[in-house]
């Protein structure tokens, strides 16, 4: 199977940030995308009757809509783009009674009562992987960075992998589930890759052997179409770029904007590497699925696995460690601020940390920690 990679500007910009509605006054999960994508599109005449918009989309279940940014060379460019969206959705929202907001997970509505779009493909997975495709109320960031060469696509994956727990870790939002404190930071990543062909990549030695993989997974059924394979980190051929797909939802556009440009600069740093002839070094498998589950588990307080050797560092730590190695990167690509919105988000503390702080302040009132979600989003 040949898979293209498309021509892409070196380090251009896409984001999608997926966002859920529920009802102003309870915080419960309301099923009313379709109501609000056919009113977002009657307020754009441009847009004929049966046209998705192009920054609006539907997702799996109907108490969702995903923004989609187009192609952006900067951060601030991407995240513009997103706000002129959010408005967009926010038209039709507020004089429905119906609120937005992003986390990794709903603190308690209940999974399965949540309705499935109705599209082929979502039936489909729902069909195959019953209780766990029913669980999916789930909710993430991915960030697209475009790359010059189809032969850095591979290597720059396995660089990202290297900093997974690092995004996880910022990002981690989704401790509670089904009205319960799990005890993790980041539920949503290990019930994400519950999917067929989802959680962590493998590694290739080039894109022929990548290209094989794919070919297994068609012939045997596996899947019906790329797009399928659904990796926490993935390459992305159609559109020439690597796609981050760590990240729990993020409650805010300011902590959308540190992660688009924490993955940006890495991605350039990556780049730069192997145009000057270097290499990415790899960690075992098993170091990669340890950090995973640390970073799911202690989210910033998660003690992680370095290098092939076994080195390993508080998170935290070596994040400030990395923010500053990327600083010159940063100035480069016009993103030194949002870079710097990272070590807000290790003042204040991620999204996790704050909901249990809510939770305890309202006497374990979860609908007090999606509502403070919701203005969070606001401001």
């Amino acid at each position: 199977m040949k898979i293209d990679f498309a021509q892409s500007a070196q380090s251009t910009l896409g984001v999608e940030w997926e966002l859920a509605l529920v009802d102003r006054y309870n915080g419960e999960l309301v099923s009313v995308a379709n109501q609000v994508l056919r009113g977002v599109s009657a307020n754009h005449p441009e847009l004929q009757d049966d046209d998705e918009h192009p920054h609006i989309k539907q997702e799996l279940l109907l108490n969702t809509v995903e923004l989609v940014t187009g192609v952006c060379t900067t951060v601030a460019e991407a995240k513009e783009d997103l706000s002129r969206s959010l408005a967009a959705v926010r038209e039709v929202t507020d004089p429905m009674g119906v609120e937005l907001f992003c986390a990794g997970s709903h603190p308690f509505s209940a999974p399965r009562l949540q309705q499935v779009t109705d599209r082929e493909r979502y039936a489909k997975l729902i069909d195959r992987t019953q209780w766990w495709g029913q669980q999916m109320v789930i909710y993430g960031v991915h960030v697209h960075v475009g790359l010059d060469s189809r032969d850095k696509a591979l290597p720059v994956v396995d660089g990202l992998v290297n900093y997974f727990p690092h995004f996880q870790a910022l990002s981690a939002s989704s401790p509670f589930w089904g009205g319960e404190d799990t005890g993790y930071a980041s539920q949503r990543s290990l019930m994400f890759q519950q999917l067929p062909t989802a959680g962590l990549p493998f590694h290739f030695d080039d894109w022929a052997a990548y290209e094989s993989y794919v070919q297994d997974m068609f012939t045997t059924g596996v899947i019906d179409a790329v797009s399928e394979i659904r990796w926490d980190i993935r390459p992305v051929g159609n559109l020439g770029t690597v796609e981050m797909r760590v990240c729990d939802g993020l409650s805010t556009l300011q902590d959308v904007g540190a992660v688009a440009a924490l993955t940006q600069c890495l991605v350039h740093e990556f780049s730069e590497t192997l145009d000057a002839g270097g290499s990415i070094p790899t960690m075992q498998p098993w170091h990669i699925q340890e950090n995973k589950w640390r970073a799911a588990r202690y989210g910033l307080d998660a003690i992680i696995i370095l290098d092939a050797d076994g080195k390993e560092q508080l998170v935290t730590e070596h994040l400030v460690e990395v923010l500053n190695r990327l600083e010159p990167i940063a100035a480069k690509l016009g993103c030194s601020s949002e870079l710097a919105d990272v070590e807000g988000i290790l003042r204040r503390g991620a999204g996790y940390q704050r909901q249990r702080r809510i939770a305890n302040e309202n006497d374990g009132d979860l609908r007090a920690v999606v509502l403070d979600m919701v203005e969070q989003l606001r401001a």
